[in-house]
């Protein structure tokens, strides 16, 4: 089963897209933080179209960390898919190691890719045809405007990354909600979009109304379902944030 066919079916299946951010904030990789996620993960499952871990936050915390996200993994239901957050972009054998951890050690069913070097960085990435790529489009942070929003002749550079997503069936893109204006989505081909920014970043789900797209949509929600300074549990949480992501894109 490809990601894509996985990602559809349980879209299907529980009618949300939403994808739950496990951002964690944590001080150590002890066992005490490890069941907190995997609480996190029980309550919000029956909300998920997908888990979005951030690998940054796991190796902040050193080898232990990295041994706790491969552990996390692994206790993740198996029609969840999961995409591995982690932008990797380099050159040659290095990407292909890269690659290797993601798909073949960590096992995840898609990755965040920064294809800013260009669109051989990707080709180690792109032989795992049956696996998901996002590939950073527009992001969510207001520096989106540095780079990627920039014009280069008659086109944005954004729109230069989207036509690398050519020739994979998995291949998709990261659309910031906070920068997912109307033009932005009509100059993107309709391919998987992976869309972070609601919650804490302020992004608005008005972007999503009636652009008719037909791949699947994920909405990425980590601060606004981990850490909010309410008496809301983490399922009810996730089930607030699915039904206003259902609003919006249907």
């Amino acid at each position: 089963m490809t990601f894509l066919d996985k990602l559809n079916q349980r879209i299907a299946q529980i009618g949300s897209n939403l994808c739950v951010g496990l951002d964690v904030r944590a001080e150590n990789a002890e066992e005490s933080t490890k069941q907190w996620i995997l609480d996190v993960i029980a309550q919000t499952a029956p909300f998920a179209a997908a888990f979005k871990p951030n690998s940054a936050y796991f190796e902040a915390l050193g080898w232990r960390g990295v041994k706790m996200l491969e552990e996390i993994l692994k206790e993740i239901p198996k029609e969840i898919p999961i995409v591995l957050d982690v932008k990797r972009g380099d050159i040659g054998e290095t990407q292909g190691y890269y690659a290797k951890a993601c798909f073949d050690v960590m096992n995840v069913d898609a990755v965040t890719l920064n294809a800013y070097m260009g669109r051989d960085t990707l080709e180690p990435f792109l032989k795992y045809t049956d696996k998901g790529l996002y590939l950073l489009g527009v992001t969510s942070n207001p520096g989106a405007k540095d780079v990627e929003l920039q014009k280069t002749g008659d086109r944005q550079v954004y729109e230069l990354v989207a036509e690398m997503t050519k020739g994979h069936p998995q291949a998709g893109l990261v659309v910031g909600l906070t920068n997912a204006a109307p033009d932005v989505l009509d100059r993107i081909p309709d391919v998987p979009l992976l869309i972070p920014g609601l919650g804490a970043q302020g992004g608005d789900l008005a972007a999503l109304k009636g652009c008719g797209r037909k791949a699947p949509l994920l909405v990425n929600v980590s601060r606004g379902v981990l850490y909010q300074n309410d008496d809301k549990t983490f399922a009810q949480r996730a089930e607030h944030w699915m039904r206003q992501i259902q609003q919006a894109v249907n």
